[in-house]
């Protein structure tokens, strides 16, 4: 029995981006929050209409978005940053850590659910 082993990409990364190696936005962190803003997807690549397709399920972080197409995370934020300037995505930055819950907070509750307990 063979090992499991991940299937190659039939077409290369630098195709898919079109030989560019950077995205025209340095906007895009892998925690960058991403939702689909158009239905229309006429003139897409196949990789930017799956793209399209997969985010128009639901709010994704850019990590999430490269694992579920299979690709690096630079080819990800070339394609997504093409989709931002034609207007068929918009971004949101991840939650500030001024807005996540407070440590102590959340250890007092940790604590009154063990005394509970």
């Amino acid at each position: 029995m063979t090992p499991h082993r991940r299937e190659r990409a039939l077409v290369r990364p630098h195709v898919v981006t079109g030989g560019r190696a950077h995205p025209s936005r340095n906007t895009f962190d892998v925690v960058t929050v991403v939702v689909a803003t158009r239905e229309a997807f006429s003139g897409l690549t196949p990789e930017k209409r799956r793209l399209m397709e997969l985010c128009r399920g639901g709010p994704l972080s850019v990590a999430e978005i490269a694992a579920h197409l299979s690709l690096p995370i630079s080819v990800t934020k070339v394609l997504l940053s093409d989709l931002l300037d034609t207007g068929h995505i918009t971004t949101h930055a991840a939650l500030p850590r001024t807005t996540r819950p407070d440590l102590q907070l959340l250890k007092d509750v940790l604590d009154g659910l063990r005394a509970r307990l």
